[in-house]
């Protein structure tokens, strides 16, 4: 069965296999799903990656200084899956073929969620009402007076 995640954003470990086990991607990334479809964030190790290729789309890289970084839809998790990407640096550039595996029971979700409440809907509510009953039980002396 594959792995699901709720729409929002996570952090996920991400494996790179393949070409010559010199290239490496930053892990743990960044995954957004939106209407049940991921995007991830793919740093490379290198600033040399100038074009990815992921289930037949083509990507270029969000950022002009540091390592290539690049924003790619991800088919599945838990499973190896095929991209190519072309460095350049080599005499000339090449395309070479990896496998990314994101790993599910790690994904972590990010953003504003804390233990499976969103923040400013039930949590923040909850969190006012404790807070404006410490604040009126301090404020009125009456209500911590002594009965006789």
């Amino acid at each position: 069965m594959a792995a699901h995640l709720d729409d929002g954003s996570y952090t996920i470990e991400v494996t790179l296999s393949g070409g010559s086990g010199k290239a490496s991607v930053k892990s743990p990334t960044a995954l957004n799903v939106e209407n049940g479809k991921m995007t991830a964030e793919i740093e490379w190790s290198s600033s040399h990656y100038d074009y990815m290729v992921v289930s037949g789309s083509d990507y270029l890289p969000v950022n002009t200084e540091g390592n290539s970084l690049f924003v790619i839809q991800v088919p599945a998790l838990d499973s190896e899956i095929p991209v190519r990407a072309e460095t350049l640096a080599m005499s000339q550039p090449h395309m070479i073929d990896y496998t990314l595996y994101f790993d599910s029971a790690t994904a972590h979700r990010t953003g504003g969620h804390s233990l499976g409440l969103p923040v400013g809907g039930a949590a923040c509510g909850a969190v006012m009402i404790v807070c404006a009953a410490a604040f009126l039980w301090k404020a009125k002396p009456w209500a911590r007076r002594k009965r006789a």
